[in-house]
């Protein structure tokens, strides 16, 4: 067989990765082609490589972050009550490993939206699953299932998912089937999978933003237990920016 023969099987196998580094290997001059086993090593590794690509490009593309934020943009200061360590921590992903829950919360464009969705893409980057979801988004997602009978089957696609963002949470009135919804949620992923909500609220006003005692308690326990949570402050970033151009 020769090398143009394996380089189309590659591609019916739909070994890319595999198929590009044995490309560039057969350009390369005779005298510096790797042979035997140092070939077939970097031909696997490119194939591994790639696929890790692709998965991650697959989750980020159903992660549906609402902003293209990462880890290395964040900005850290005393001023926003945000530490290198504690960024750096929550990259790490030990909170996804162990189940733990992360709640942000700070005035309106103090940059919460903008933490959850790099550490959602952080977590896409690290292999996990992740789901993006404004408060508004998850509403009409719920609303929309109990009518067309498919409220299972979302159920289990919310469950599946390593890491769940829950921004805004607190602007909009829960009916009573949100707050049952959540509970499940929350009751499916305790100890096991991450949940991340970002709210104006700070924590101690929830229970009263969700308007019903049993419920609230069965929630808040299941959410804030043993939670991290982080407190932004400052002023408007989204302000900041407009009087920078200016």
């Amino acid at each position: 067989m020769n090398t143009t023969e394996t380089l189309q099987q590659m591609q019916q196998l739909h070994l890319q990765g595999m198929y590009r580094a044995y490309r560039s290997q057969l350009e390369l001059p005779m005298d510096q082609q790797l042979e035997g086993h140092d070939l077939i090593a970097q031909l696997v590794q490119s194939e591994q490589l790639n696929r890790a690509q692709e998965k991650t490009a697959m989750y980020l593309k159903l992660a549906k972050l609402r902003l293209p934020a990462s880890i290395e943009q964040i900005e850290c200061s005393p001023a926003r009550n945000l530490t290198k360590q504690q960024l750096a921590t929550l990259a790490e992903g030990r909170y996804l490993d162990s189940g733990e829950n992360l709640l942000i919360t700070g005035s309106t464009g103090c940059g919460k939206s903008y933490l959850a969705c790099s550490l959602g893409h952080q977590a896409c980057l690290q292999g996990y699953k992740t789901s993006y979801l404004g408060m508004n988004r998850l509403i009409e997602k719920i609303t929309l299932s109990k009518l067309d009978g498919s409220y299972i089957k979302l159920l289990n696609y919310l469950e599946r998912q390593a890491l769940i963002i829950l921004d805004d949470f607190g602007l909009q009135n829960m009916s009573q089937e949100v707050r049952l919804t959540l509970l499940q949620l929350l009751e499916d992923r305790y100890g096991k999978k991450s949940i991340i909500v970002t709210s104006q609220l700070p924590v101690a006003k929830w229970y009263e933003y969700i308007n019903d005692p049993t419920l609230a308690d069965a929630i808040l326990d299941r959410l804030t237990a043993g939670a991290h949570r982080i407190e932004l402050k400052g002023e408007s970033l989204r302000r900041k920016k407009v009087t920078d151009y200016k």
